[in-house]
């Protein structure tokens, strides 16, 4: 492993990778060492859904994910992987007055943005989905251009193609320390050796406010376990992938015709836990079963978990900090820093390598929760 390098990425999850990737090929920052305390896909860039989307309630996440969405349907043609792109769309639906009337402002928002999203009337959401029991549903969203990915060809698409550019990616090297004088980093120090460095970006998805707390950096983050079930495989019969925003359930059907979704769960421990529990299967299949009720008889292939990264404002902390120098931070993405990953490793890695400040990234400054200028995203499921 390298003694020294100009940047070190703490994380190899999508988010850590795509920056990296981004830094050695549009700016020829390849001297790029990323550092990932066990295996690629351990962490949530592996355990999630892989549902990408441009809905969402802030202006600011919509454009991101407009040119995110780009990325992604380019993905395996850059990158010569397979991802499985299925262009389903998302159904949304709101049962409560208030989501109602906060979906409709979304898409408010999304059409001020240039995308297509439609509000609908629970009877329109049967033209997309007619097995769904729409009980109490009052209103529903979709977006044609939304979709589903295989996850794990994303990171090693990344991975392979920033290591072909000089990168070093090393996994089973966990951080143990960072070197500091003043602000400035001087070094990374890993289980592994120490390697040389005053740029540091933090990626470490749930990991991260621990990592953070060896530069003297407080995080307001904490990571909260999701669950994840998949059925055994059906005919194709589902086209979007479907989301309730008052019950967090969501739920899609794969390539291979598994239906793979999850559901709040608040009733989980603390800290960071990756296992599974019998609450979820109840509290998911209740609700599965209660919207889709021709999945009653359907078996369940598998369940796993991984560790949602939440802020207190429900949006990530990206950008350098004021208290450490060239101190990039990346994380806080609740449960949505894979589909970002693309647009925000691209943008992170130019505000790296130029020193220019990314407006976009105005908002997501970690300054914002001391100054009070915290904005929430209403758009999150699971």
């Amino acid at each position: 492993m390298r003694d020294r390098a100009e940047v070190v990425v703490i994380g190899a999850g999508i988010m850590g990778l795509a920056t990296a990737y981004h830094l050695a090929r549009d700016h020829g920052v390849r001297d790029v060492t990323v550092l990932d305390r066990s295996y690629l896909c351990s962490g949530a860039s592996g355990r999630n859904g892989g549902g990408v989307r441009a809905q969402w309630s802030s202006e600011t996440n919509v454009r991101l994910m407009q040119e995110s969405l780009a990325l992604c349907r380019e993905f395996a043609r850059e990158m010569g992987i397979h991802v499985w792109f299925r262009p389903g769309g998302y159904l949304f639906l709101a049962r409560s007055e208030a989501r109602a009337r906060a979906l409709e402002a979304s898409v408010a928002v999304q059409n001020a943005c240039g995308l297509d999203t439609r509000l609908l009337e629970p009877r329109e959401a049967l033209t997309l989905v007619p097995e769904l029991s729409l009980d109490g549903v009052a209103c529903a969203s979709f977006h044609q251009g939304d979709g589903v990915v295989f996850p794990w060809p994303f990171v090693w698409g990344y991975a392979d193609a920033a290591a072909k550019l000089g990168v070093e990616v090393a996994p089973f090297t966990e951080v143990v320390g960072l070197e500091t004088k003043g602000k400035r980093i001087d070094a990374v120090v890993t289980s592994r050796g120490r390697i040389a460095t005053h740029r540091v970006v933090l990626a470490a998805g749930a990991w991260s406010p621990e990592v953070a707390r060896l530069a003297g950096v407080a995080l307001p983050n904490h990571p909260h376990r999701h669950e994840i079930c998949a059925s055994e495989p059906l005919k194709p019969w589902l086209g979007p992938l479907v989301a309730d925003l008052d019950t967090g359930l969501y739920f899609s059907q794969s390539m291979r015709g598994e239906i793979i979704g999850g559901i709040s769960n608040d009733d989980v421990p603390a800290g960071l836990d990756q296992g599974s529990s019998h609450r979820f299967l109840g509290l998911y299949a209740r609700a599965l079963v209660e919207r889709v009720p021709r999945l009653a008889g359907v078996g369940v292939l598998r369940q796993w978990a991984g560790c949602y990264d939440l802020t207190p404002d429900a949006s990530p902390i990206v950008g350098r900090v004021d208290d450490v120098d060239d101190f990039f931070q990346c994380s806080g993405f609740m449960g949505h820093g894979f589909m970002m990953a693309p647009v925000v490793g691209k943008r992170l890695a130019a505000e790296i390598a130029t020193g220019r400040d990314e407006p976009l990234f105005a908002s997501w400054r970690l300054a914002r929760f001391r100054e009070g200028k915290q904005r929430a995203e209403s758009m999150i499921i699971g």
